[in-house]
């Protein structure tokens, strides 16, 4: 099945995936600038209101590159939505998203039929991320137009399930838009995800070391310092399971080799630090092993874009 048009500005089959913290509209226009689809957590924006500042931003200074650049038009943007039941922002959110026409809207644990809905009511897609067949095939019964499917390595809440395996059960049913997550850094992994099967890679972790970046210049020192072997897959912090920056978890004083279980001793490192899990443990994914640098968005894109025309000529050749 083609992919939806709003996808045919991209220039590499790439989305930047929201990072919690971290996105913010600076970051998502560089991204849509330079072509992939740039997006942000809505509940970066605070307070609520602030979203509606952001979305107007975000909104605006496209709009002006696009009238300065025809030859090279912005990617779309999407927010990304915590759909569960905890989130007492999600109308708010939602109706903030319905104002400004969000062209895409990535959800995130659990699926709701009633955000597809209002979604699909103003023209935007949805795109559900899932760790499994099981929730895929409840996201489609629900009403998403696309799945992320998030594949062992990624960061943050990361799978479980080699890309391999998820991508081809999900292919076996599934014909709409399909995006892979997980240690996706370079040109090369982008063609393979779309070898696999996929139709867009989703890249998270290399744009924390960016300019753009809301982070701690020691979290994208880290991001360029580390490798796979540096990351940590725990359920501790979040009570799921999730793949974090070794040295962040060294510096909020626990060892890494011995975390405990949610509710365990551990779970008062907080107290005992300083340290809070949300912003001093550092979420990454195992492709990091390739950033050597902290550089603008721009620059990392067009690396990636050198790579994947080189990719692609191998296998043309």
């Amino acid at each position: 099945m083609p992919l939806p048009a709003v996808f045919d500005r991209l220039r590499l089959p790439i989305i930047g995936a929201p990072l919690f913290i971290v996105s913010n509209p600076g970051l998502v226009i560089a991204q849509c600038k330079a072509g992939i689809v740039g997006s942000f957590p809505a509940l970066n924006a605070r307070p609520q209101s602030q979203l509606d500042e952001w979305l107007h931003q975000i909104t605006e200074e496209l709009a002006a590159w696009d009238r300065d650049h025809p030859e090279a038009l912005s990617a779309p943007f999407a927010v990304n939505q915590i759909v569960h039941r905890s989130n007492d922002r999600f109308e708010a959110d939602v109706a903030t998203c319905a104002k400004w026409k969000v062209p895409l809207v990535i959800t995130s644990l659990g699926a709701r039929t009633e955000l597809n809905e209002a979604v699909h009511a103003w023209g935007g897609i949805t795109l559900h991320d899932i760790i499994d067949d099981r929730f895929a095939r409840k996201a489609v019964e629900k009403g998403a137009d696309g799945l992320i499917a998030v594949a062992a390595g990624a960061g943050g809440h990361a799978g479980k399930w080699s890309p391999f395996a998820l991508v081809q059960e999900i292919r076996a049913w599934f014909d709409g838009p399909l995006i892979l997550s997980g240690a996706i850094a370079t040109g090369g992994a982008v063609l393979a995800a779309q070898a696999m099967g996929a139709d867009l890679a989703y890249i998270g972790s290399p744009f924390i070391a960016t300019p753009e970046a809301h982070a701690t210049p020691e979290y994208k020192q880290g991001i360029v310092d580390g490798r796979a072997g540096d990351i940590v897959n725990s359920n501790l912090f979040t009570g799921i399971n999730g793949n974090y920056l070794r040295a962040s978890i060294v510096a909020a004083g626990l060892d890494p080799e011995n975390l405990a279980q949610p509710g365990g001793d551990a779970m008062n490192f907080e107290s005992a630090s300083g340290a809070e899990a949300w912003r001093d443990i550092w979420g990454s994914g195992q492709g990091i092993g390739v950033i050597d640098k902290v550089e603008p968005a721009a620059g990392l894109i067009a690396r990636i874009a050198r790579e994947y025309a080189a990719a692609k000529a191998r296998l043309a050749a």
